[in-house]
């Protein structure tokens, strides 16, 4: 492990900066929006914004990365990440703003690209399983202190913006620095979703559903809190409690995956989440002035939290229990391509997500937030049901579910030593 960390640790080190300031960024656009009273249709579409950027960069940066080289492509990309988020605090207005969370998008995807290319070459079949946890680990960690730097200043102000443009822009610094050779990069193919939804309906399904799931959960829910009068720390004790908390329930339902069918587990975990959404609801109130105050915590805030944190829980992890459903289907030579298919199949989802949030919030009020992510979590439990009458499990002991981060691409799910992919290139490093 120590060998691994020394020949790494400049990835490691920009990653984790990169993900502080992604996971401050997110959240501090959705709280100046309510400040500035944009309209959540107008939100909605400047958040989905960063997934049409994101997705549109997964199918074109692989190129472009074979043409100029690893160090540029990060170099350039985390250049513009930083610039794009000054343009938010120079020019306040939900349209720029909107181009500007494409551009994020965009470059934030260039540089996972470049980061997971990298970590496989630095891997090999012995290794790439621990640099995938320690890869997910930093993601985790990253993410959960990014919400917690929404204490640093007022939204108002120009000083978070700065901040974040100085964490990407300090992210190049380990990268550059290093003086180990760039990788030659490998480009990944990709099952269809025709052959994957013919492979597995439900996954291929629930992967569309989740990805308007969770594209909605992680950039409205700042929205959302704003807009119920919560405080800056409660804003970002929230987000906190469902990035930690989902990250760690990957755990206990990727167990329990492995040892029963699979479908069972996703049905169940969505039911289960939809509940939870349920008595958010319930907790918070039906009007903004039935909402309990925001200067003092009483029991329905404090249960208002654990409800979020216990639907993060089942609702996160059905990224990976999707991924590991559909490699039950297929032989390990194809599980990266199948990968690769299905994350085209989330983004899709994740595009509209939170674009169809802010109408539902739109048109039910806050809460609508809740009512979004509860009906498509009964989209994915419903549809589960019917496939279980049409369709015998088979055990497929080779297929295993192993957590990885939320903002992977098909490059990083070849570190998941179940997919079988032969990267013994690297035993020499």
């Amino acid at each position: 492990m120590g060998k691994l960390l020394k020949n790494s640790w400049a990835l490691f080190a920009g990653y984790f900066v990169l993900m502080v300031a992604h996971g401050f960024q997110g959240n501090l656009l959705g709280v100046r929006s309510v400040i500035e009273e944009f309209n959540f249709i107008a939100t909605g579409a400047m958040m989905s914004g960063y997934f049409v950027g994101y997705f549109s960069g997964a199918n074109t940066i692989p190129n472009l990365v074979g043409k100029v080289g690893h160090i540029r492509v990060f170099a350039a990309f985390a250049s513009l990440a930083s610039l794009s988020i000054l343009i938010h605090a120079i020019f306040v207005n939900p349209v720029v703003w909107t181009l500007a969370r494409f551009l994020t998008g965009f470059s934030l995807v260039a540089i996972f690209i470049v980061m997971e290319s990298w970590l496989n070459d630095r891997a090999n079949n012995r290794t790439r399983g621990q640099l995938l946890s320690i890869y997910l680990f930093i993601s985790l960690i990253g993410l959960a202190l990014g919400t917690l730097l929404l204490n640093f200043s007022s939204p108002e102000k120009y000083e978070p913006f700065i901040l974040i443009s100085l964490l990407l822009s300090s992210a190049l610094i380990p990268i550059l620095l290093t003086k180990r050779k760039a990788p030659k990069f490998k480009k990944l193919g990709f099952i269809n979703i025709k052959g994957l939804y013919k492979t597995s309906p439900l996954a291929t399904v629930s992967m569309l559903c989740t990805g308007v799931i969770h594209s909605a959960l992680f950039t409205l829910s700042a929205v959302y809190a704003a807009s119920m009068n919560f405080t800056l720390f409660e804003i970002s004790l929230l987000i906190f409690l469902i990035t930690v908390s989902g990250g760690i329930f990957q755990f206990p339902v990727g167990y329990y995956s492995d040892k029963s069918d699979r479908r069972v587990v996703i049905i169940f975990c969505t039911f289960l989440a939809a509940l939870f959404c349920f008595l958010s609801i319930l907790a918070s109130g039906t009007t903004l002035e039935n909402m309990y105050l925001a200067t003092s915590i009483g029991f329905d805030k404090i249960m208002f939290f654990i409800y979020v944190a216990l639907y993060a829980g089942m609702a996160i992890p059905l990224f990976t229990l999707n991924l590991a459903y559909v490699n039950d289907y297929i032989p390990k030579e194809k599980i990266v391509a199948a990968g690769g298919g299905m994350q085209i199949i989330f983004g899709l989802g994740a595009m509209i997500g939170p674009f169809l949030c802010s109408l539902l919030m739109n048109k039910f009020g806050t809460n609508g937030f809740f009512i979004h992510l509860l009906s498509f979590h009964l989209i994915i439990g419903v549809f589960g049901l019917f496939r279980i009458t049409r369709r015998n499990y088979e055990d497929n002991p080779e297929s295993t579910f192993t957590p990885l981060p939320r903002n992977i691409t098909s490059l990083g799910i070849e570190l998941n030593p179940t997919t079988g992919a032969d990267i013994s290139n690297s035993d020499k490093k």
